[in-house]
């Protein structure tokens, strides 16, 4: 659909900041295809796959016959229903689009608004603070990243951020856009607070790409449906990535889809039998300048312990979640040096009863005065 070639989307982050250009984050231009051999289709989407005949239809009438074909579309921004979203100045956080209307917007305009206290709503405002818009960020929930930080985390994160000037309004639950002449200039919550708003942007989520797959009759439920070889209903279409559902779970994290990117390479080439596990990731980000990580459950419903370290003046937070002399979970802020240590110790289950004293202090110290 876009017209350019494979970029890195982690990256527009730092491109919406002027830390990088849309070329430094270009991983495979259209040069490199031709280089492979490879018969590239830019800037003209596949609208239908006729199964039976086992042919890709493109908008502009290009016909692609297949024997194997791989569904990898992705996934699209959620914009919720609210009044007003059609507006003029009312855009998500996606694409290369996405970010050339920013930075045309940041060249005229003042007051932008992101909804949604995510890691891409907080991205999206530190690189409109930087530059050089005023900016609020709203967050439906009471507190900013509270899938990956717990309350004291999120707090210290709040903090940083708003020392860099952008304000955060969490509990905020947005009524209707207004605008001027078919162009946002407001924003109204619920509880009566209006913000000036010159650029809404919307992070609040993402939902599967299936549509060309549900349009194909393949199996669809919160995306397509594969099996643990990226099998779809139809054995000669596979789908990997942020477009799929595999055993009642969607993926938002790139870990994951290197995984399934390699099991269905595999079958394609017939090496063997390998099968898809969903791996537990954690969490590490450098969020708005800040370090953080997360790994595993930091809110247990039974009875746990916490060890925690918490260091206000170098802004230095660790929390270790202990059950039953295993680690299930570790909240980082500050200081993620160690981040993955915790992590494994958590995935392989390591019991910790002989260098417990010595967690908050990191791998090389616990392990050199265990031994």
């Amino acid at each position: 659909e876009e017209p350019w070639g494979n970029y890195n989307r982690i990256m527009l982050s730092p491109v919406l900041s002027g830390d990088k250009t849309i070329d430094d984050i270009m991983l495979h231009p259209h040069a490199w295809y031709s280089d492979k051999g490879i018969r590239f289709i830019a800037g003209d989407p596949a609208v239908r796959i006729d199964r039976p005949r086992k042919q890709v239809y493109t908008e502009k009438g290009e016909v692609v016959d297949y024997d194997r074909l791989i569904l990898a579309t992705g996934s699209k921004p959620f914009i919720p229903p609210i009044a007003g979203a059609d507006l003029k100045g009312v855009i998500s956080f996606r694409d290369i689009y996405d970010i050339n209307t920013m930075l045309d917007y940041c060249k005229t305009k003042k007051n932008a608004v992101v909804i949604g206290g995510g890691l891409l709503g907080l991205e999206a405002a530190y690189g409109l603070k930087q530059r050089g818009m005023n900016v609020t960020v709203l967050h439906l929930m009471d507190r900013i990243m509270e899938r990956q930080l717990d309350s004291k985390a999120s707090q210290m994160l709040r903090h940083s951020i708003e020392q860099k000037g952008i304000s955060i309004i969490t509990e905020a639950n947005t009524e209707a856009l207004v605008g001027v002449d078919g162009h946002v200039t407001q924003i109204r919550l619920k509880d009566g607070t209006v913000l000036e708003a010159d650029l809404v942007v919307f992070a609040v989520g993402i939902r599967p790409n299936m549509a060309l797959a549900q349009s194909a009759g393949l199996r669809c439920n919160r995306g397509v449906l594969v099996n643990d070889t990226m099998q779809t209903f139809d054995p000669s279409i596979y789908a990997v990535g942020e477009c799929i559902e595999h055993r009642s779970q969607t993926f938002g994290l790139v870990e994951p889809l290197w995984g399934q990117a390699f099991i269905c390479a595999s079958h394609l080439a017939e090496h063997g039998s390998l099968t898809f596990k969903a791996p537990t990731v954690p969490t590490q980000l450098k969020v708005s300048g800040c370090d953080v990580f997360s790994a595993g459950n930091f809110e247990p419903k039974d009875d746990f312990e916490d060890i925690i370290l918490n260091d206000e003046k170098r802004q230095i937070y660790k929390r270790i979640i202990i059950q039953k002399d295993k680690v299930v979970g570790a909240v980082l802020f500050g200081d993620t040096e160690d981040g993955v240590w915790y992590a494994e110790l958590i995935s392989d289950q390591t019991p910790i009863s002989s260098i417990r004293n010595k967690l908050l202090f990191g791998k090389d110290f616990a392990l050199k005065k265990a031994g």
